[in-house]
């Protein structure tokens, strides 16, 4: 009986490590951007803050070393912080229910995430190596749960299939949207799971988004034209010290 008891004890200490263990990093992949070869890193002081920074990093394959690109310039994010999203990342074992990003939640998404195609009023150029959508009236970002186009902008006028009744009209919200880009947050368009994340410019500085990450119109236009589609952009964003808990084991760009 009492070998049976030290037996369950180890055990029980085993799992318990284990489960431990699990804490510190993600399991899918250990370099969940491996393809990659431009990132936007975006951090804050905290899971609350509203505003950061951002850098641009590239490498000239994969099998370089990250550079910086320029130099740090000031962000803000949702205007209440930031929340788990699963990306291209594995999420930690240890996010809890209460840190993972929901619709309308007004937090911006951390982790890893393509940035896949571009927005904007103005045209099509050489400058843009993105795919771009022009903003039209009909333009939408479909926001309502329930509809088939969840997370995805849409013309109106040609989709086929008008089923949602909430969405963002884009060319209605003005300047903030003269240049963007689609964060590829939620990819799997899970119902609830937050929809409609960009880059995109600021009101302010000092105003958070719905969830969005925004900067100053002259950085965004920085960004925009620097993202080339055939370097598998990705956005990684993150409060400071989780970035530098899973740096290595990312094997995330050295962010000072």
């Amino acid at each position: 009986m009492k070998s049976k008891l030290i037996f369950f004890l180890l055990l029980a200490a085993f799992v318990n490590t284990y489960a431990q263990v699990k804490t510190v990093a993600p399991l899918k992949n250990s370099v969940p951007f491996s393809e990659s070869l431009q990132a936007v890193i975006v951090t804050t002081k905290d899971w609350s803050a509203i505003q950061g920074t951002a850098q641009l990093f590239e490498r000239k394959n994969v099998n370089s070393a990250w550079q910086p690109i320029g130099k740090i310039f000031p962000i803000v994010v949702g205007v209440n912080g930031m929340a788990w999203s699963d990306g291209l990342n594995e999420l930690p074992s240890d996010t809890g229910r209460l840190l993972m990003k929901t619709e309308g939640d007004g937090k911006s998404p951390a982790g890893i995430f393509s940035l896949s195609s571009a927005f904007g009023t103005i045209e099509k150029s050489d400058k843009i190596k993105l795919p771009l959508t022009k903003l039209e009236e009909s333009t939408e970002c479909v926001d309502d749960v329930k509809s088939s186009h969840y997370n995805q902008i849409v013309d109106r006028t040609r989709v086929g299939n008008y089923d949602w009744k909430s969405s963002e009209k884009m060319l209605a919200i003005g300047a903030q949207y003269d240049l963007g880009v689609f964060v590829e947050h939620n990819r799997e368009k899970q119902a609830g799971g937050g929809s409609c994340i960009f880059l995109h410019i600021w009101k302010d500085a000092t105003s958070g988004t719905a969830g969005c990450t925004a900067m100053a119109r002259d950085n965004m236009e920085t960004v925009l034209y620097w993202l080339d589609s055939k370097k598998n952009p990705v956005l990684i964003q993150l409060p400071l010290a989780d970035y530098k808990k899973f740096q290595t084991f990312w094997k995330l760009p050295k962010f000072k």
